[in-house]
């Protein structure tokens, strides 16, 4: 229970990673905010799972890529729980195209989910956020590993890294410290989608580990970030990607 009173606001948290990141928060004894955007169904069974273990959370409907989501959810959060204490920026969206072939269309859908939606849980943070809190956001590790296809995602996942390392030398006076988390290849259906088991396995054998990551390697590098044990490490990006890079 080494965050016993804290409280938390996870964006994208109704499905996989997102919703063990809140799990595993909740368990460390945080008062959760799960966001999710569309599939409130899937959200609530995440607040469910987390009272029916004695912990606390509130389910709330929020699009980050809406410049009004972001404040919409703050405000949601502090009146369930109080002042909050830490940020997890993990909701997001992936389309797959080369350079060449992709549209205005997904370069605009990219950037006001990915980056606007993370820019702007910052901006809200850095505003809300109660002194000595934690802002955690999630990059990816096609930051390195630059694969064809992935050039708008891992723009706007770049630009987030850019973000931490500014805002955690804005923050620091304050005792928040800002991080970010770049999974690598994590069996997920954000993941999974549209890929065959022949890329999938292929993909499985970069990694030095020799396995895919699951949502519960992400969650509990979050919960060290969060917790009392990470207070020097600020400005950071942690690779948790089994080795691949």
């Amino acid at each position: 229970m080494r965050l016993k009173d804290k409280r938390a606001i996870v964006t994208g948290a109704g499905k996989g990673i997102g919703a063990a990141i809140a799990r595993r928060l909740a368990g460390e004894g945080c008062a959760v905010a799960v966001n999710y955007a569309r599939d409130e169904a899937a959200a609530r069974q995440v607040v469910q799972d987390i009272e029916q273990a004695g912990g606390k959370a509130v389910a709330v409907q929020a699009d980050v890529g809406d410049p009004a989501g972001m404040p919409a959810l703050f405000e949601a959060a502090e009146a369930a729980f109080g002042p909050v204490d830490i940020l997890v920026n993990n909701a997001g969206m992936m389309r797959l195209s080369a350079v060449a072939d992709a549209t205005d269309a997904d370069f605009d859908d990219h950037c006001a989910i990915n980056l606007g939606g993370t820019f702007r849980g910052m901006r809200e943070g850095a505003r809300r956020l109660r002194d000595g809190g934690r802002i955690i956001s999630l990059s990816s590790s096609v930051v390195g590993f630059y694969q064809p296809g992935y050039g708008l995602y891992a723009a706007t996942k770049a630009g987030i890294e850019a973000l931490t390392h500014v805002l955690a030398k804005e923050l620091g006076p304050r005792g928040i410290t800002v991080n970010a988390i770049a999974p690598g290849p994590v069996e997920t259906g954000f993941f999974l989608r549209g890929k065959s088991e022949e890329l999938v396995a292929s993909i499985t054998r970069m990694i030095p580990l020799g396995r895919l990551g699951r949502p519960d390697d992400i969650a509990d590098a979050v919960a060290f970030l969060a917790g009392p044990d990470s207070g020097w490490i600020n400005g950071q990006t942690i690779r948790a990607n089994g080795g691949a890079v």
